[in-house]
């Protein structure tokens, strides 16, 4: 399989935006199939569970992003916080992620419009 060079991920707990820069053919998103619908939905369910749902589709969402990741030589992770270390952590394990370099910065929330310059400036900056 041919590497790409660079790709941003903006991500949260529930979604992830690939943006290559280099071409935009490759752009695409991944969502998490959790989702907790409302409170009715939860009182019906066992807190045990609840918890095994989401820490299973957590890991396919995180296997899905790592399939992407695997095309890329460079990876620049922005976004939330707490699903960036969520994600870096799972990643770990993973033997075939160590010929990526993985890159996290602070970024919690941006215009779409700014997305290609944030990410193109930190891959020439490096």
């Amino acid at each position: 399989m041919d590497r790409k060079n660079n790709v941003g991920i903006w991500m949260d707990q529930f979604n992830a935006h690939l943006i290559d820069i280099d071409t935009e053919i490759n752009n695409c998103s991944i969502a998490s199939k959790f989702r907790c619908n409302g409170k009715d939905e939860v009182l019906n369910m066992s807190k045990g569970f609840m918890h095994n749902q989401k820490q299973q589709m957590q890991e396919a969402y995180y296997k899905e992003i790592a399939n992407e990741i695997l095309k890329y030589d460079d990876v620049l992770f922005f976004g939330s916080k707490s699903a960036k270390v969520e994600l870096r952590n799972y990643l770990i394990k993973d033997a075939q992620i160590k010929k990526v370099k993985i890159d996290l910065e602070s970024e919690d929330s941006m215009a779409a419009s700014r997305l290609d310059t944030f990410i193109t400036k930190h891959f020439k900056n490096r």
